[in-house]
C-alpha cells in the first residue's frame, strides 16, 4: 500500500478514471494497527483497486471533507468523486472489510 502524503497527491490520485481504495489510519490507532495484520491477503485478492494509505492526523482536511470521522476507514474514489466509505466501526474484521469489497467490484 503506497502513502499519500500531500493534497496534491490525493487530489491527482482521487481524479483518476481509476477506482483508488485510501484507508484513513493514524499512528496511534490500535485498530488501525490490527487491521495492518490482515489486510495484505485482501489487497492481493481485490488488486483491481489502486490501494492507497493517508495518516489523518498528517492531512486533517481531507479527512474533515470526506467525513472521516473514525479510523480505519476505507474510501473508494474515482473521477473525483466518493464512490464508498467503510467506516471505522465496520472495519474491524478481515470478513467486514471484504463484504464491503464485494459490494464495490
Amino acid at each position: 500500500m503506497k502513502t499519500i502524503t500531500t493534497n496534491e497527491q490525493f487530489n491527482e490520485l482521487i481524479a483518476s478514471g481509476e477506482k483508488v481504495l485510501v484507508k484513513f489510519y493514524a499512528g496511534w490507532c490500535p485498530d488501525c494497527t490490527r487491521m495492518n495484520m490482515f489486510i495484505d491477503p485482501i489487497i492481493e485478492e481485490y488488486n483491481q483497486f489502486d490501494w492507497y494509505e493517508l495518516n489523518r492526523d498528517e492531512l486533517p482536511e481531507i479527512a474533515e471533507k470526506y467525513d472521516v470521522m473514525g479510523i480505519p476507514s476505507l474510501l473508494i474514489f474515482k473521477d473525483n468523486e466518493k464512490l464508498a466509505h467503510l467506516h471505522s466501526a465496520n472495519a474491524k474484521s478481515p470478513e467486514q472489510v471484504t463484504d464491503f469489497l464485494k459490494t464495490q467490484v
